[in-house]
């Protein structure tokens, strides 16, 4: 320790010793509401210290966000999704102007939306022809493709990109390598997945 450390260290303690005889005289004769009343602040600081502690597991897990960095003059961008409480990468994309979550997945070789999804973004599934078969953890669904004029991510914006619809059985969108395969690098860092553009 430097001698400004042990000083300020001295000073910390007179200051302690100041405030804490000052209380303890105004408070003589009531030392246990005193002690009640120091516990229970004790306790709301140690709480206080506990949360700012844990606060990035608990907005990760509570309230998962991506993140959109602009890189350069260039016009790239980098977009990060942190890792959902299930394990899963998910993240929202502007579908013709409407917000779209989904689960990224690779295995997955298009963006697949459910009839649900599909039908906010102004596409009637019912008139759709089922062309297409595909194998899901579900099973085998049958398939039409689409094309959405615009999907936006991120500030990043494509146009006319090929998707297909489900029959049914899908809960959530999935975004796969169709679109994907649009981006410079994909990669997965710890509990973060990066987009490169």
């Amino acid at each position: 320790m430097t001698g400004d450390e042990i000083a300020r260290l001295i000073y910390l303690g007179l200051l302690a010793l100041a405030v804490g005889g000052s209380i303890a005289i105004l408070w003589r004769g009531r030392l246990g509401q005193m002690a009640a009343q120091a516990a229970v602040w004790g306790l709301i600081f140690l709480g206080v210290v506990a949360a700012r502690g844990l606060w990035d597991d608990i907005g990760r897990d509570v309230m998962p966000r991506q993140s959109v960095f602009e890189a350069g003059a260039e016009g790239g961008a980098r977009v990060e999704v942190p890792v959902g409480p299930d394990g899963h990468y998910h993240l929202t994309a502007e579908l013709n102007g409407v917000p779209v979550r989904f689960v990224v997945d690779t295995g997955a070789s298009d963006m697949v939306l459910s009839r649900a999804d599909a039908e906010r973004i102004g596409i009637d599934p019912a008139g759709l022809a089922y062309v297409g078969r595909a194998q899901t953890a579900n099973g085998m669904v049958a398939t039409a493709p689409v094309r959405i004029d615009s999907v936006v991510l991120g500030g990043i914006e494509d146009r006319r990109v090929r998707a297909t619809v489900t029959d049914g059985g899908l809960e959530d969108s999935l975004l796969g390598m169709g679109y994907l395969s649009r981006f410079e690098s994909l990669e997965i860092r710890r509990d973060r997945l990066i987009l490169t553009r």
